[in-house]
């Protein structure tokens, strides 16, 4: 079913990655105008995510190697407009990403907070 989220299959697929091989996770970002629950923006929200995801982070072997602002469609949908940023996170293998989901106190819903909509790709 298109358009459909498929955790399940995404998990599935990420059991089965091979060990031992770096993971990349690319997030794809479209923040809220506007988040009630902080008063700030969905961007300044994000940044107060990150700024408490990088203790968490930095107790793994994974870190940002890309955080970037889309500009262009070059091939693509040209009517489609973009989302705000992307962030590319490399974790040493798939037990370091899996280790910071099983985190209790990770920040996910501040995350959540700041996303009108949000893509998490795995990709080797």
């Amino acid at each position: 079913m298109s358009g459909q989220i498929d955790l399940q299959s995404g998990i599935k697929q990420l059991q089965e990655f091979p060990d031992g091989q770096p993971v990349f996770m690319l997030n794809y970002l479209n923040y809220k105008e506007t988040v009630a629950e902080t008063g700030k923006t969905g961007k300044e929200t994000y940044a107060d995510y990150l700024k408490a995801a990088v203790p968490f982070f930095n107790t793994l072997d994974a870190e940002i190697i890309f955080k970037g602002s889309p500009l262009a469609t070059i091939i693509g949908p040209s009517d489609e407009s973009l989302w705000d940023e992307v962030l590319i996170v490399r974790y040493a293998n798939k037990n370091e990403f899996m280790k910071l989901m099983a985190m209790k106190d990770y920040p996910r819903a501040l995350r959540s907070l700041a996303l009108s909509d949000s893509r998490l790709i795995l990709c080797k």
